[in-house]
C-alpha cells in the first residue's frame, strides 16, 4: 500500500484529502504545517507528498527546499496544492523540484489522477529495462501508456511503405521518431565484402529511431521494409522536447543508451565466439519475440531464411543446414516453408 503525506494547515481541507484518499487504498496521513511536515516526512518517507503552498511559519516551498536537501526525501514525488494559479508560482515550483500542481478548488478524480501519474512515473523510473534500444523502446511504450510522455502517434500522419522500401539510409541525418504502426521492418549494416548484417527487427507498436535521436548522432544502419507496413513519422523536436521536459525521464533513457554499448560487444562475441546451433537458436527465439507472437496457435516465424542468416550472421545454406538438425532433433517445425518453435526452453538454453 502507498503512503502519502498531506501537508496543509487548513484541517478541514487536509482532513478531507486524507480521508478521499484512504478511501482510494491509499495509507494516507496529515500534518497540520510545513515544519510537521518536514519531520514526518523525514521519519515516515512517505511515497508522495501533497502539500499547500500557503502556511505560515514554512510555507510550501520551504517544505521542498528541505526536502530536496535531504537525500532521503529528494526522490519522493511532489504535488502542490494553491489557490494561486499565476504562471509565475507554476514556474517557481518547477524550477524547484515540483511535480505538479492541483489548483483549489479541485475534485476528488483531478487529485487521483494526478497521484497515479506520478506513481506509476516512480514504478517507472525504478523497472529495469533491458540495455539500449529495446529497453528504450520499452519505456517509450510505458511512458505513453501512463500519459507522462506527451506524444500519441494518431495525431501525426502516417505512411504505407511496401516491401524492400527503405525508411532510412546509413549515413543519414535524422529528422524523425518512426513508430510502426502495421508491418515489419529490420535495419542493417553492410560489411565492406558487401555482406548484409541485421542489427534489429521492429514490428506492430514499436519505435524506430529514438536512440539516434538522444544521441544527435547520423544513422549507423539501414532501415528497409521486411513486410508492406504502416509508418509514423514523428518530428524530432517533438519527441527531444517531450523527453527533456523531465530530466528524471531524459536521464534513464542516457542511462539505457549507455549500456548499448556493452550490448552490442556482447552480441558481436556471440557472433565471433557462439556455435552456429547457438547462435541460430538465440536469433530464433529473438526473431519470435521481436515480432510479439503471442498467439500458441500461430507461431509461426515468417521471415525469409536470407534475413535470418543476417541476423544471424552466416551463410543461407548454414543456416538451412542448422534448421535442418532443429527440426530432425523436433525443436522446431518447418511446414510451407514456415518455422514454428516447438521447444522454445531447449532452444534458449542449449548447450552446443
Amino acid at each position: 500500500m502507498k503512503t502519502i503525506l498531506v501537508i496543509d494547515d487548513h484541517n478541514q481541507i487536509r482532513e478531507n484529502i486524507v480521508e478521499i484518499l484512504c478511501l482510494a487504498g491509499y495509507n494516507a496521513f496529515g500534518a497540520e504545517h510545513g515544519k510537521q511536515g518536514v519531520e514526518k516526512a523525514i521519519k515516515e518517507k512517505p511515497d508522495l507528498i501533497i502539500c499547500d503552498i500557503m502556511m505560515p511559519e514554512l510555507d510550501g516551498y520551504g517544505v521542498l527546499h528541505l526536502l530536496k536537501k535531504n537525500p532521503d526525501t529528494e526522490h519522493i514525488p511532489f504535488i502542490f496544492l494553491t489557490a494561486k494559479a499565476e504562471r509565475k508560482d507554476f514556474r517557481q515550483g518547477m524550477e524547484m523540484g515540483a511535480d505538479d500542481y492541483i489548483s483549489k478548488p479541485f475534485d476528488d478524480i483531478e487529485l487521483l489522477n494526478a497521484i497515479e501519474v506520478r506513481l506509476k512515473k516512480v514504478d517507472i523510473m525504478k523497472t529495469q529495462y533491458p540495455a539500449g534500444e529495446k529497453g528504450a523502446n520499452e519505456l517509450i511504450k510505458e511512458l505513453k501508456g501512463s500519459g507522462m510522455l506527451p506524444l500519441d502517434p494518431d495525431q501525426y500522419d502516417s505512411e504505407r511503405l511496401n516491401k524492400k522500401m527503405n525508411l532510412y539510409s546509413e549515413g543519414k541525418r535524422p529528422k524523425y521518431l518512426y513508430y510502426v504502426k502495421s508491418g515489419k521492418i529490420k535495419t542493417f549494416k553492410v560489411h565492406d565484402e558487401g555482406k548484409e548484417y541485421i542489427t534489429n527487427l521492429y514490428s506492430t507498436g514499436d519505435y524506430i529511431g529514438h536512440v539516434t535521436l538522444l544521441e544527435d548522432t547520423n544513422y549507423e544502419d539501414t532501415a528497409e521494409v521486411l513486410e508492406d507496413a504502416e509508418v509514423i513519422a514523428i518530428p524530432k523536436d517533438h519527441f527531444l522536447q517531450a523527453v527533456y521536459n523531465d530530466m528524471n525521464i531524459a536521464s534513464k533513457f542516457i542511462k539505457l543508451i549507455s549500456k548499448e554499448v556493452k550490448e552490442k560487444e556482447e552480441r558481436l562475441m556471440r557472433l565471433a565466439y557462439g556455435s552456429l546451433r547457438k547462435r541460430v537458436a538465440k536469433a530464433l527465439v529473438d526473431i519470435h519475440r521481436k515480432f510479439h507472437v503471442a498467439d500458441q496457435a500461430a507461431q509461426n516465424i515468417d521471415i525469409s531464411r536470407e534475413d535470418i542468416a543476417q541476423y544471424v550472421g552466416t551463410a543461407t545454406e548454414s543456416l538451412i543446414r542448422t534448421l535442418s538438425d532443429f527440426k530432425a532433433e523436433k525443436l522446431i517445425e518447418i511446414k510451407g516453408g514456415k518455422i514454428k518453435i516447438e521447444q522454445p526452453d531447449k532452444l534458449r538454453n542449449l548447450l552446443y
